[in-house]
């Protein structure tokens, strides 16, 4: 009898500790992925082979990043045939009505203004997936804070002192940063852990809706870094498969030549 009531207690406390957590992940949802204090465990989780993606990506990149950044190695054309982007798509959406189908895609941003506006010139960004990875991009683009002490009024949690605005403000909303005064595992800048995030206005989109944003921009990012990505990745599977086959004919006509010898 002392038994079943033990036994009846621990799954009482079982049911007790599952209905907890279940609530806690409801409420790290209700924030969005930003919740957490892991930022640096953020990912991208992008999808090169998804041509949807890649062209809901293009058209974030031109709407949001063209006016300040260039892609000095992609075409629109190229970029068109790629991505199953029809001519009268990408003359009416995603290609300036002064430009030609085979011009490079080029920010008009005046080297000069770019200077006195942010210090700098905004950098190319035809090789960032490759040279940052894809999550730093991520991060980066989802790491804007408010910081009054910034010139552009935020910072960035992936690069400190970042001269770029949070241009993508208007969609995840304004956002500050409430940090630990020591370092902490999970998520640390400055020598600071992040322990939560608060909003202090809040976009157009949802935290998930800001995050298909985000992650669909970083892949089209991800696809301008290596164009030809998807079909050498194809092409060398079948070479793979080539040079086993090829290897196995070898061996048995090597075992043939030399099955007499001693």
């Amino acid at each position: 009898m002392q038994g079943r009531s033990m036994r009846g207690l621990m799954v009482l406390l079982a049911a007790f500790a599952v209905t907890g957590s279940v609530a806690a992940s409801e409420a790290a949802g209700e924030h969005g992925e930003a919740a957490g204090v892991n930022w640096q465990e953020w990912t991208a989780g992008n999808e090169v082979t998804s041509t949807e993606s890649l062209q809901r990506g293009a058209a974030n990149f031109v709407n949001y990043c063209l006016a300040c950044h260039s892609l000095k190695y992609m075409r629109y054309q190229r970029m068109a045939d790629d991505l199953n982007i029809s001519a009268e798509q990408l003359r009416g959406s995603l290609i300036p009505t002064d430009a030609k189908s085979s011009d490079y895609m080029l920010s008009s941003f005046p080297k000069a203004d770019a200077e006195i506006w942010f210090g700098k010139q905004p950098p190319d960004l035809s090789l960032v997936a490759r040279a940052r990875g894809t999550d730093w991009v991520y991060r980066f683009l989802k790491g804007f804070y408010v910081d009054a002490s910034r010139p552009t009024g935020t910072n960035n949690l992936a690069l400190d002192g970042a001269a770029m605005p949070a241009v993508l403000s208007d969609l995840e909303g304004v956002k500050t940063a409430v940090f630990a005064e020591h370092a902490a595992a999970g998520g640390t800048h400055a020598g600071k852990a992040v322990e939560r995030f608060e909003m202090v206005a809040h976009g157009r989109l949802k935290p998930e809706e800001f995050d298909g944003f985000v992650r669909d921009t970083v892949n089209f990012l991800d696809y301008v870094g290596e164009p030809a990505q998807v079909q050498r990745r194809s092409i060398g599977l079948w070479a793979v498969l080539f040079l086993l086959v090829f290897t196995a004919f070898a061996w048995m006509l090597k075992k043939e030549y030399w099955k007499d010898v001693r």
